[in-house]
This record gives C-alpha cells, sequence and structure tokens, in this order.
C-alpha cells in the first residue's frame, strides 16, 4: 500500500501495511485527502505523532467488520475522534476528549495519506451525491469553523473579527457571515483578502488594524504563536476569544489583561459534520475557490512543499 510515513523524518513507502478494520471499524479506500496545517505542524514536532498523518479525507468503503455492510460502496467522510468508550469522557458524551482517545493521522492512530485508512464506522458520514469529492474533502475544516458558533450567545449581528487568512480563517468567516454575524477578516496575503471579499466578507490587511479592544467576540485562526497577544489586543472588556490554532512552537504572552479585562478564552477543536455536510449541500459556503493544487498522491513531497508555501491555500493528493 502506498502511504506517507512519518517517524522524526517523512518518508514515501510503497510497502505500508493495508490496515484490516477491527470490530465496528471500516476500510475506507481513500480517494482525495487534504493538507492542513495540523498536518505541517506535525512534521516540525507537534503532538509527537509517528506513523502516517492526514485526517481531512473523502474515499469508498470497500469492508466492514461486522455491522454496517449497508455503507459498502458509499462515499463517505470521516470524524477523527475516536473514543474508548467507557472512560468518564465517554460516557459524559465528550468522546472527543476520552482519555485515552485515538484521532485520526494525529494521535495513535494511522492517518489518511494512504490508500486505505481505516475508522470506527459511527465516525463515518455518507456524502450526498450534490458534493464533490474536491468539496467533500473540506468537510472536516468545515465541521472546525461550525464550532465556533455555540461560543457565541448569538451571532445575529454580532461584529467579529477573525484573525488569520488561511483555509480555516476564511472557512470560519463564511460560517459566521452565514449566521449574520458582522464579519472582519485579517490577514497578510493580499490575493486571500482579495478572495475574502469575493465572498462578501470585510478583509483588514494586518498591519492595517486600527485601535485596541474593539470587537466582543475575536476568533484566532492564525496558526501563529503571536496569534493570541493580538487576539487580546483586540476583544472589547468581557468579551471571548476563541482559539483554533495548533502548533509545535510555543510563545510566552502576558495574560494579565485578560485578567484586569475578564475576557473568556475558550479552546475549540473539532465540530459537527452534520451542519457542515448540509451547508456544501446547499451550496451555503464555498470551498472550491480555496482550492489551490491537486497533486497525484506519489507526489507527496512536491505537494507538503507547496501547501507549505506562505499564502497558498488548500493543497489536496489524489489516490484514486
Amino acid at each position: 500500500m502506498r502511504g506517507a510515513f512519518f517517524d522524526e523524518k517523512l518518508k514515501i513507502r510503497d510497502d505500508c501495511s493495508k490496515p484490516v478494520p477491527g470490530p465496528g471499524e471500516a476500510l475506507v479506500r481513500v480517494r482525495l485527502a487534504g493538507i492542513c496545517a495540523t498536518d505541517l505542524e506535525i512534521l516540525k514536532g507537534y503532538s509527537g505523532f509517528a506513523g502516517i498523518p492526514g485526517h481531512e479525507f473523502v474515499g469508498v468503503v470497500e469492508s466492514v467488520a461486522d455491522l454496517g455492510g449497508e455503507l459498502v460502496g458509499q462515499r463517505v467522510v470521516g470524524e477523527i475522534n475516536i473514543g474508548c468508550g467507557s472512560c468518564d469522557c465517554c460516557i459524559a458524551g465528550l468522546s472527543n476528549h476520552c482519555r485515552a482517545r485515538q484521532v485520526l493521522g494525529i494521535r495513535d492512530k494511522d492517518g489518511c495519506f494512504a490508500d486505505y485508512v481505516t475508522l470506527p464506522i459511527a465516525n463515518l458520514h455518507p456524502v450526498p451525491s450534490s458534493i464533490s469529492d474536491q468539496e467533500a474533502v473540506f468537510i472536516e475544516p468545515l465541521a472546525a469553523a461550525f464550532a465556533v458558533l455555540p461560543h457565541l450567545h448569538t451571532a445575529r449581528e454580532t461584529e467579529v473579527l477573525v484573525l488569520g487568512d488561511g483555509r480555516l480563517g476564511l472557512l470560519i468567516a463564511q460560517v459566521l457571515k452565514g449566521a449574520g454575524a458582522v464579519v472582519s477578516l485579517v490577514g497578510r496575503h493580499t490575493g486571500k483578502l482579495a478572495l475574502a471579499r469575493q465572498l462578501g466578507i470585510k478583509a483588514i490587511m494586518s498591519e492595517e488594524l486600527a485601535g485596541e479592544k474593539e470587537y466582543q467576540f475575536v476568533v484566532e485562526a492564525t496558526g501563529s504563536p503571536a496569534g493570541l497577544v493580538t487576539a487580546l489586543q483586540q476583544v472589547r472588556p468581557r468579551g471571548v476569544i476563541v482559539l483554533k490554532s495548533t502548533m509545535a512552537a510555543g510563545v510566552a504572552v502576558d495574560l494579565t489583561s485578560a485578567v484586569v479585562d475578564e475576557i473568556t478564552v475558550v479552546g475549540s477543536r473539532c465540530g459537527p459534520f452534520a451542519p457542515a455536510l448540509a451547508a456544501l449541500a446547499a451550496k451555503r459556503v464555498a470551498v472550491l475557490p480555496l482550492l489551490d493544487t491537486v497533486f497525484p498522491a506519489g507526489q507527496f513531497p512536491a505537494a507538503m512543499a507547496r501547501a507549505a508555501t506562505p499564502g497558498v491555500l488548500k493543497v489536496l493528493l489524489d489516490f484514486c
């Protein structure tokens, strides 16, 4: 089986072991996989992961270990967190925070940068025919964008600042705008900000960000350790900061202003697939404008290099 294997160094192999689905699991033949910022951070040491990375994919179910045979032959996308089902977090309905969780391509579970991947049947979602393969690859990050909404008391007419004009920032801005928020997107790349404007989103170059403590709600999606510093400068007293960045590097941050201004800081990771699928099926979110390049799976090093290039949006790997 073809696959990208990472163990301190990235290797492209043709002899990876084809995974075997365990009880309650399905074997999925990967069609397309997406490279995201977390994958790039893994190559820098984030999470200490070793194995096959990758967690954004669309594929076709080839077989199942037991129940769930109706999925065979269907196109699917998959939620990336795998809980044990028996710890206190899982029992409380928080399997995404299971104490022994596996995370596809990120923690103790080989990911989708390979011909095949296995996931629990419960993690899989059929993809309607109205969503193309290229659109479907965006379901996982789009779900993460939808995870921001519950942190707003009300989205309608709320002024929201989204920091970061990358793939996730552009998705978050669209989701918030669709919920009725008044969104401003801040970034460093003229091309990405021009795209935001084409999507009807107010866009601001980072050096043109004026004033301080202007926004009740700030989403930090820069992928930069300095993003929280900017968020703290822009949020109003008793405002809310939602953190979306995961990265290998850290930064020292003075949190005095968070205490004095009584700021709520919340982390936000994965999100619900159902509204993401519904939004794409209804064309309420545009993801194809975020697509940069589709590389054949055999050109994985070139694909990773392209994805790591400043200003580049989504890069896909084609395993067909």
